[in-house]
Order: structure tokens, then sequence, then C-alpha cells
């Protein structure tokens, strides 16, 4: 009798997903911290200030409506959808209907979906590198190929569109953009944008547009949402949004994905098969959040860009880092090539993710490696974390990189 195959205990596609890369840094820190070590983590993308009291407020009265202890539509509260279609024409300029939008468990469920709705087996995804670690992973699972569009720190980690079409194939269907951008902080201008926005519609592309920084701008710099830059995008663009980076509410899990009617279907037909509607506590939560003022984001924001200025100008002064001025979001992305190769201790890491290890366990900071971002040789630093932690933390760095020997 012939003996039959083992059958693999996990499916090929979900063994083949990678850690996301973020988290894995930020819980490894938090373990750490738990075991009584100070470590300073610069790992996670998260607002260290608490929720606004008014948005808490709400949600802890609408634990008590029984209206919110049931099932509510997939797609989300009704209420919710027209705050989302409200807020995005406020602050983008975007003008979409309510039926043009699909709350979700997050931002990240948003670009779940709009993969899985819109990427078939093989079609390819052109996705600019450094990127989000979420994006290639979620093509993946969709049964899509990442193709990485490479950026350098000389052009700003923007997208030449000069060079795009040497990424482009008949299997191309979509390009994600982010703007501003994690984990570069780099913001596209108002004609850049529009150049963009033009080679999208001449090779007829989708685009996802994640717009979940859009508050977080600098100086003079703006977020420009692309299908209102070129509205001949409109019936190809999908804009993924939420509520965690701009309200510090990264533990409520609200997102939400705006695109053409059709797509929005057959993206609440998908929802409704894994998750269905969204935590209602938390929806109503995001009401209030939308529906009010932004007087507390500004507040955030002023912090922030102290944070921004401090931590640029710390790590620019460890020889060999170069950190270009972040413009948006809340992340500096710095090149460490310059502190590879040396002896640490009897440690002589040749990769920022050997680096990485080093720094965590000689200097008890946690960085993100560029690996991660698909840029070896950088680094990922959060300034969503206090003065004095941060000056604490790339000081640590610095006296590291001073003890060092160079081979």
């Amino acid at each position: 009798m012939e003996t039959q195959p083992t059958k693999p205990r996990i499916s090929t596609r979900i063994e083949n997903v990678a850690e996301s890369a973020t988290l894995a840094i930020d819980a490894k820190a938090k373990a750490l911290k738990a075991q009584g070590m100070d470590i300073i983590g610069f790992g996670a993308g998260e607002p260290d200030f608490p929720t606004p009291e008014r948005i808490a407020r709400v949600a802890a009265q609408a634990c008590l409506d029984p209206k919110n202890h049931r099932y509510t539509p997939t797609a989300g509260l009704p209420e919710l959808r027209e705050a989302i279609a409200e807020k995005t024409k406020r602050d983008s300029g975007l003008q979409v209907s309510s039926s043009q939008v699909l709350v979700t468990n997050g931002g990240k469920h948003a670009i779940f979906n709009t993969f899985a709705t819109l990427v078939g087996e093989g079609d390819e995804v052109l996705i600019p590198s450094p990127y989000w670690t979420t994006y290639p992973e979620a093509v993946k699972l969709a049964g899509g190929i990442p193709v990485e569009v490479p950026t350098t720190l000389e052009n700003g980690f923007k997208v030449k569109v000069s060079k795009l079409n040497n990424y482009l194939s008949p299997r191309t269907k979509l390009f994600v953009h982010v703007s501003p951008s994690n984990p570069t902080g780099a913001v596209y201008n108002l004609d850049e944008s529009k150049e963009l926005a033009q080679w999208l519609v001449d090779n007829d592309l989708w685009v996802m547009a994640d717009e979940i920084y859009e508050h977080l701008v600098y100086d003079d710099h703006k977020a420009w949402s692309l299908p209102v830059v070129e509205p001949r995008l409109l019936d190809k663009a999908v804009v993924v949004n939420g509520v965690a980076k701009t309200y510090a509410m990264t533990g409520w899990r609200v997102g939400w994905m705006i695109a053409p009617q059709d797509v929005i279907g057959a993206a609440t037909n998908l929802q409704s098969q894994s998750t269905s509607n969204v935590s209602n506590i938390a929806q109503r939560a995001a009401i209030e959040a939308l529906e009010g003022t932004l007087d507390d984001v500004a507040k955030m924001k002023v912090a922030f860009d102290r944070r921004r200025v401090l931590i640029h100008g710390l790590l620019n002064a460890i020889p060999g880092v170069e950190c270009p001025m972040p413009e948006g979001a809340f992340y500096a992305f710095a090149s460490l090539e310059g502190l590879l190769k040396r002896d640490y201790s009897g440690i002589v890491p040749t990769t920022t993710a050997e680096l990485a290890e080093v720094i965590l366990d000689q200097a008890k900071v946690a960085i993100v490696p560029g690996e991660a971002f698909g840029t070896p040789g950088y680094a990922r630093f959060s300034y969503a974390m206090g003065e004095k932690d941060i000056a604490k933390g790339i000081g640590r760095i610095a006296e590291l990189v001073a003890g060092s020997r160079s081979m």
C-alpha cells in the first residue's frame, strides 16, 4: 500500500506571509521592558497621546445604549459613513457619497480589502520603496505580485515618473501611493502629484492612495489627494484612511476605504464573510472624532513638529548617519551605512538588520531596520514619543557609535 504524502499543516499562501516587522520590534521592546529593562523604543508608529477625552466619553456612553449591542450593517453605521464623506470633502476636497464608503477594522483592513477586491491572480502592483511593510504582504495574500519601484535619498524618496515605465508590464494593474510616507516622511508637492496622476491616467491604472497621515504635514507642505488633483482618476481610485494617527486612536480599529460603488459593493460582500461590522462602540467614537473640531490634532501636530526637528538634528550629529528632514508623518528615515562594518564590543554588523540587534542588545534602543521596508542600509525612527526619550535614545546610539572601532 502506497504511503500518502503528508499534507502541510499550514497553507502555502499563509506560511509565506512575513510577520509585521514593526509590530515584532515593538513587541520585543515591550517584552524587555516588562522584564525591567530600560528600553527606548523607536519602533511603533503610534501616537503617545491619549485619545481626546470627548471621544472616549462618547464611547463610554455608547456602551450603555442597547442599540449598540446588536449587529449593524457590514459597510458601517450610516451616520459614520456620512461623517466620513463629509470629513473627506472638508479635509481633502474629494466629494463622494456615503454609498462609496466601507468602514473597516482599521486602515490595515481597508488595505487588505482593497487588494483582495481589485487584485487578481498574477496581477502586478507597483509599490515604491521604501514601503510600509504590509503593502507587499497584502498583495501576495490576494494572489498578486508586488513590484518594488526603488527611490533614493537624493530624490527625497519619491518616485521619478520618468522611471516608472521601466516597471510597467501587461500585468500591471495598480499603483500604491502614500503621501505623507511611512516610513520616510516624504510628501509629494502639487506638481509631483499632478505628474504622477497624469501617468496613471495615461496607463489606465488603478491607484490605492493611503491618506492616513494627511493632517501630519509640516512647514509649507500639503498632502494632495490624487483623485482631487486629477478627477479622471476617480473611477479607478481607492482612498484608504482611518482615525488612528490623526486622533491618537490606534487601538480603536476604525478605518475606511472610499471607492467607486461597484468596488465598495464587492468589498462589502468580502467583509460580510470575514469580519462583518466594526465594533459599534468604536464606530460611535469615530463619529465624534470626525464631526468634532481638529483642535486636539493641531496640538499633537505642534508636539510632533518639535520632535521632528530634535530627532533630525540628533541623528545627523552622529558621524556616519545621514537623515533628511521629514516633511510629514512622524518618522525619520536615516541612512546608517556609515555605522556598518565597525566593531561593537566584538560584533561587526554588515547589515542594518544586524546593526539593529546590536543597538538593542548593547544600547537598549529599539529601531526598525531598513530591510523591513525594502531598503537595506537605512532604519526608521518613530518620533511619536516624548522629547526626553528621543534625546535619551539617540544619545545612547551616539555613545555606542563613539565607543566602536573602524575595521
